[in-house]
């Protein structure tokens, strides 16, 4: 069988969970399947030697960044082919699967990642272009042969937003997590660097400026932290002018009401982003929207524990209790969030010892239930069921 793999992100140009997941999902299928992996050509960044990177044609100055998304789409459409069946990540890459699969008459498989209209933040960002992301979104899903949700809550969502599929092609396959890279790192070389002490509490954030990430939401929530913990924020690429205004103003008024917080804006290396997470006593993920959150799983792997809130497919991944604290997320009543998440925070913190203790069964988890081999065999499932 050959796979036509679809991705706007591909290594090295990785910037989210999607392509992180597909890094690793790549090299798992390629134990069982032939991949032909065509992914978005990025300015400035070296051309993939295992996939095929494709550019927009050239469009009239100023236009909307949606419409290269689809010049890019249709390039990758015209080269499928001779793949069996076409597997799409996110809205990027959602109509090369669509029309490639129109074009040569080959079965679509979508990965639902996350979903349009459960972001209407994105039209801030992209104005018309997030009419345009939706309609690519809605018009892949509806019609595709299968479509592999991250996470059950994930699935939910899909039926929910979309509800002319039909449940039997909603497939669950979780996202995965390579547990021989990220591990427990002794290493300090990285944290002290960032201006941290190792041997003081440190509590850690990694995610994008967006508002689906809740970075806001842990801001407010360390005002009320009353534990001396030094607080890291490895957060950069904010979406908007604004956003990055509103959390500049948002952080220097943190520091000035405690010390020890730190923001790190750069995208850090993934060797450093281990050493952060295994140096934390607690990591934090207070996402308002998290299909399933590769960042938990990353710094379970690194035998830490997790605060996250309760939505989507974060409590599939963070066992309540076990392997970390959740936070009830409710769009009405932030402030109650906020108030929950600085208390799971400080328990912990205050707790070392039952810190360390959920860390290492995170740890243990991860290794057992989230192998990227165990959900490239799941896939390869999928792809026999429409094949």
């Amino acid at each position: 069988m050959r796979v036509g793999l679809l991705t706007r992100e591909y290594p090295p140009a990785v910037y989210g969970g999607a392509g992180v997941h597909v890094g690793h999902l790549v090299p798992a299928l390629r134990e069982r399947v032939d991949v032909d992996v065509h992914c978005f050509a990025e300015p400035g960044m070296d051309t993939p030697a295992d996939a095929r990177a494709h550019s927009a044609p050239p469009l009239p100055d100023g236009a909307n960044a949606a419409l290269t998304t689809l010049g890019v789409d249709l390039s990758m459409a015209a080269e499928l082919e001779r793949c069996d069946v076409l597997h799409s990540h996110t809205w990027y890459a959602n109509m090369a699967g669509h029309v490639g699969g129109l074009l040569h008459g080959r079965p679509h498989v979508v990965t639902a990642h996350s979903l349009e209209p459960m972001r209407p933040w994105k039209a801030e960002q992209l104005g018309g272009g997030y009419r345009l992301s939706s309609w690519v979104e809605r018009t892949a899903y509806s019609h595709a042969d299968a479509v592999i949700a991250v996470s059950h809550g994930m699935r939910r969502d899909v039926l929910a937003a979309y509800p002319s599929i039909d449940p039997d092609r909603v497939q669950v396959v979780h996202n995965g997590i390579d547990t021989d890279f990220y591990r427990p790192d002794p290493a300090r070389d990285a944290v002290v660097a960032a201006g941290l002490d190792p041997d003081r509490p440190i509590v850690v954030f990694v995610g994008r400026i967006t508002r689906q990430k809740g970075l806001g939401h842990l801001v407010a929530a360390a005002h009320r932290m009353t534990t001396d913990a030094q607080i890291v924020l490895c957060a950069g690429a904010p979406d908007t002018p604004e956003l990055a205004a509103e959390t500049e103003r948002a952080v220097a008024e943190l520091s000035a009401s405690r010390p020890g917080v730190v923001w790190i804006r750069r995208m850090l290396e993934t060797t450093e982003v281990r050493q952060l997470l295994s140096a934390a006593t607690v990591f934090v993920c207070p996402s308002v929207y998290e299909p399933l959150g590769i960042v938990n799983l990353e710094a379970m792997a690194c035998g830490t524990a997790v605060v996250a809130s309760d939505v989507g497919g974060i409590p599939e991944v963070v066992a309540d209790g076990e392997t970390g604290l959740l936070a009830h997320y409710d769009a009405g009543d932030t402030a109650a969030f906020e108030a929950e998440l600085a208390e799971r925070v400080d328990t912990l913190v205050a707790d070392p010892a039952r810190a360390a203790r959920m860390g290492e069964r995170g740890r243990e988890r991860a290794v057992a239930e989230f192998a990227w081999s165990e959900m490239a065999r799941r896939t390869v499932e999928v792809y026999d069921s429409v094949v």
